[in-house]
């Protein structure tokens, strides 16, 4: 198995070099999906949240609402760090069970975890690799709230509850700038795996 970690920020773009590398081949593991799924009505990390912040964070169909959610903790670093600790031991275990789903299928996988604090909570050390989506702060900006339909203050809350993606350079082995056009990106996700299968080779 090689086992790489991806990471980003809000408005870089991960996800769409998640999935160009999965068309190569890879396992990806979408931390963020996987927060969803625990967090699912009557799960531990749902129980959490609802204990911690109250039922008005839910829907009216008894969900997490992610929204309201985010309203209290991207303006409260104690707060965000609370819901973390709610929701990061859930999501720890069901990622790890679903490596283990596809290790039993194949044991030479290469697997790309998609992971928001991968460098902040130190998972990056257990990584062979690191890869790092990376595009400036107006253009982070700019994509958060023209896809989330957030003010400027709307969006800055949210990055400046991240670390500068800047920051994140150099605990990286690969960098894949992502403000470019669709086919840049896609050449520097085919540079960078052609490296992850010499690396698997050595």
């Amino acid at each position: 198995m090689t086992n790489i970690g991806l990471t980003g920020g809000i408005g870089s773009g991960k996800s769409t070099v998640a999935k160009l590398f999965q068309k190569r081949g890879a396992h990806i593991m979408d931390l963020d999906l996987i927060a969803h799924h625990v967090e699912e009505p009557g799960g531990d990390a749902w129980k959490g949240i609802v204990a911690h912040f109250g039922k008005e964070v839910l829907t009216p169909e008894g969900k997490v609402n992610r929204e309201i959610l985010g309203e209290i903790v991207f303006k409260n670093r104690a707060k965000l760090e609370e819901l973390n600790l709610i929701v990061h031991p859930a999501v720890n275990t069901e990622w790890k069970r679903r490596i283990n789903d596809v290790l039993q299928r194949d044991g030479h996988a290469i697997i790309i975890s998609d992971i928001p604090l991968l460098i902040e909570a130190g998972i990056y050390k257990r990584m062979d690799l690191v890869i790092l989506v990376y595009v400036g702060t107006e253009v982070q900006i700019e994509r958060v709230m023209k896809r989330n339909g957030y003010s400027r203050q709307e969006a800055l809350d949210r990055l400046n509850s991240q670390m500068p993606l800047s920051d994140k350079i150099p605990f990286a082995d690969f960098v894949i700038n992502n403000e470019g056009t669709l086919k840049e990106t896609e050449k520097a996700v085919e540079e960078v795996w052609g490296k992850i299968l010499d690396h698997r080779r050595t």
